[in-house]
């Protein structure tokens, strides 16, 4: 007797492992196109040259060059594996209520109006990209349940390549941009990045950097967060925060976190995705957080039914090991006071190396001024570089940059500074 679907030969033995000439199911399957990303990693790691340097990565890079560990965080994580108490189990789809309870503190302040309220959500994720990716399905459903809702979606140009793959992932296929960054200005251009939003349709979702903007590290000023806010909530725009690398962009959770706490003081109604990798160096753990503000606390129950519905259907629940030692911190006043003083010290040492490159800039008689290098903050730059600047500095000087010459600061050292300078140099003067 054969089995449903089995191809039995003459003597009634299936013959299942031999498929024949039956095609396989994936002979349609397109080769995704690489992102410029990966593209530049692997140049890099076929260049033989012995002074190539890879100034594109998004880590946080030590004077030795090396992705760096926090002191602080090795110990607890050390103290942790020790414990006794601590016993292997899943967590409930939302996250560790602890790491959820601070995250939402240090992005909206702890004495927020809507914390008070009662109309925040807060969801642990695996990492920034689900943070930005449940945000996403959300917003799928918000405006109507009945009608899954498509877009438009605004992003920076530049910003992450994988942020439009996520939201359209999540089925939201309508992507526009909005202007951000001004080769000329050597910084953020408001007018025009207005004027985008200005004829955004209403219900458009717009995505904006709280701080350490990716790739520029420029930042909006108070005074320009307000004009974009009251912009957003004439024309009925939603916004979707990012909150990347809180604290390494001035090295004070508080000023980091500002231009969100200034939305929630005006009772606007948006989403916040929050990454922990950075700030704690936890690369591997994937440590992220959305929070959820409503206006009313009416809609908590309806949108948390919702989001616990999603995470089942991505990731049933996050993993406890990096937001367990988040929530360590955070909980713990000794804890936090040695944390926020190393994560100073991170800020400092790539602010140090901004006015160094900028000083050998000026040394070397580059053309331009080069005073944005040091009104930018994070970890992030970007030197206002052309296409072909950037071509050269890659094939000609082995010195690999993001497109306009955005840059991770931290890849930059003493070893390497003069090179590079010199580099940047050569490729502004030499005729392209």
């Amino acid at each position: 007797m054969s089995r449903p679907g089995g191809n039995p030969d003459e003597t009634g033995v299936i013959q299942n492992g031999d498929q024949g000439s039956d095609p396989s199911v994936f002979n349609n399957t397109h080769t995704a196109a690489v992102t410029p990303e990966i593209r530049l990693l692997s140049a890099f790691k076929n260049d033989t040259h012995a002074h190539k340097v890879y100034l594109a990565g998004r880590e946080y890079f030590s004077e030795d060059g090396r992705t760096f560990e926090l002191h602080l965080v090795g110990k607890i994580k050390q103290q942790l594996n020790a414990d006794p108490t601590l016993h292997p189990e899943y967590l409930s789809s939302f996250g560790l209520a602890e790491f959820n309870r601070r995250a939402t503190e240090i992005a909206l302040g702890k004495r927020s109006k809507a914390i008070v309220e009662n109309r925040v959500l807060s969801v642990q994720t695996p990492g920034f990209t689900g943070a930005v990716r449940l945000g996403a399905e959300l917003l799928r459903h918000w405006y109507d349940v009945s009608t899954a809702w498509e877009g438009p979606v605004y992003l920076s140009t530049p910003c992450d390549d994988a942020l439009a793959g996520v939201f359209q992932a999540a089925g939201i296929q309508d992507i526009c941009q909005y202007y951000y960054w001004d080769n000329e200005q050597r910084g953020v251009c408001l007018e025009k990045l207005l004027k985008d939003l200005e004829g955004a349709p209403e219900r458009s979702v717009v995505v904006l950097s709280a701080s350490a903007h990716y790739p520029t590290g420029a930042d909006l000023s108070l005074d320009q967060w307000a004009t974009i806010t009251q912009l957003i909530m004439r024309r009925r725009l939603f916004p979707f925060l990012l909150l990347s690398a809180q604290a390494l962009c001035s090295g004070d959770l508080e000023r980091d976190a500002r231009l969100v706490q200034y939305c929630v003081s005006l009772g606007m109604e948006f989403l916040c995705a929050q990454s922990f990798s950075h700030c704690f160096g936890l690369y591997g753990e994937a440590v992220g957080h959305l929070v959820c503000i409503l206006k009313d606390n009416s809609l908590l129950l309806a949108v948390h039914s919702q989001v616990d519905k999603i995470v089942r259907s991505l990731w049933a629940q996050p993993s406890v090991g990096g937001a367990l030692v988040v929530a360590t911190v955070l909980s713990n006043p000794a804890h936090l006071v040695e944390w926020q003083g190393e994560v100073k010290h991170m800020v400092e040492r790539y602010m140090l190396i901004r006015e160094l490159l900028r000083d050998r800039l000026r040394l070397l008689g580059s053309p331009g001024c080069w005073d944005h290098l040091i009104q930018q903050s994070g970890l992030y730059c970007c030197l206002g570089l052309t296409d072909q600047q950037v071509d050269f500095l890659s094939k000609r000087r082995h010195v690999y940059l993001l497109p306009s010459g955005c840059l991770n600061m931290s890849a930059i050292n003493g070893r390497n500074l003069d090179y590079i300078a010199d580099s940047i140099h050569a490729a502004l003067t030499t005729s392209l």
